[in-house]
């Protein structure tokens, strides 16, 4: 039996992934009592004690306990932003060509972000098929509910008296220097960051990630995201011309769902999953998963 540990449990994601960890029988969770809980010494035992260590922590936070594994058989898998460019790390997107068998021998895996995710879904398959050029302008909407900015964030829309323009979709991130840009641009292998307008509306979980192409050909586009994604968590759905996409759609669920929209001439390029699903937690287990030698979608809802 593996024993994994969870720095952060008490956040968001911490905590969706002890959800999902809590009943397998293949797992022995390392828990800490609450006064311990922000203890160094006491995270730095648990952190070497086990298998496979989610962290769950701000940035810095993040820096200090890499700094604290001395075990050389533990694996790291960082739900932060501090390690997604760094070169020692494996960036923990398994259906990208060559990732999967990279994270599976991996020690350190830097998982990705919930924008970044949509968005490199559907980019990086298709620069590297050269369908989209490395020196491209691209653009970028982002749709995400509120739960994506943590316990803070969620409190202040789930308060009985929140103001009254929380119940209207807010742009952020508006100077341009999103903390998921760097990753998307390196993974991407862009020159260029995306413009890129991420949005925060007042439902719960769920993220649609759009990127417009013009003059593109859409059966070009599909037959490489169809052999792409033949395996793993993220689905191609083919075509989508009619009806409505909701970003909600895929709420609870540890799947991610690409399409494309319109024809040759104008395409949307369009990606949905839960933001605390493949977005985040589900992601990293996924990516645990795949270290253990587990079927990939062990213990997620897909």
């Amino acid at each position: 039996m593996k024993k994994v540990f969870i720095d952060g449990s008490a956040g968001t994601t911490g905590l969706r992934i002890f959800d999902r960890l809590d009943n397998r029988d293949d797992i022995e969770l390392i828990t800490l009592p609450e006064e311990l809980r922000k203890d160094s010494a006491a995270r730095k035992c648990a952190i070497n004690m086990s298998d496979v260590s989610f962290f769950c922590l701000p940035d810095s936070a993040s820096v200090e306990a890499a700094g604290f594994v001395e075990n050389p058989d533990t694996v790291i898998i960082d739900t932060s932003t501090a390690h997604r460019t760094n070169d020692g790390w494996t960036y923990g997107f398994p259906e990208l060509s060559g990732y999967r068998e990279k994270i599976r021998h991996s020690k350190r895996i830097a998982n990705p972000g919930c924008h970044a995710s949509g968005f490199i879904a559907l980019v990086q398959p298709l620069v590297s098929a050269g369908l989209i050029a490395k020196d491209a302008a691209l653009s970028c909407f982002s749709l995400t509910g509120y739960s994506g900015g943590g316990k803070k964030m969620i409190a202040s829309y789930e308060d009985g008296n929140c103001p009254e323009q929380l119940s209207s979709p807010g742009m952020y991130g508006l100077s341009q220097a999103h903390k998921h840009l760097p990753e998307m641009q390196k993974i991407c292998f862009l020159e260029n960051a995306p413009s890129f307008c991420p949005v925060v509306a007042p439902y719960y979980s769920g993220m649609q990630v759009t990127v417009p192409l013009f003059k593109t050909d859409i059966n070009s586009v599909c037959e490489v995201y169809s052999n792409t994604y033949k395996t793993g968590l993220i689905h191609f759905n083919g075509i989508v011309n009619e009806g409505t996409l909701y970003a909600a759609d895929l709420k609870n669920k540890d799947i991610m769902e690409v399409v494309v929209c319109g024809n040759s001439d104008r395409l949307l390029l369009v990606s949905r999953f839960d933001n605390l699903g493949k977005g985040a937690s589900g992601a990293a287990i996924q990516n645990m998963n795949i270290v253990l030698g587990c079927k990939e979608d062990k213990g997620l809802s897909v």
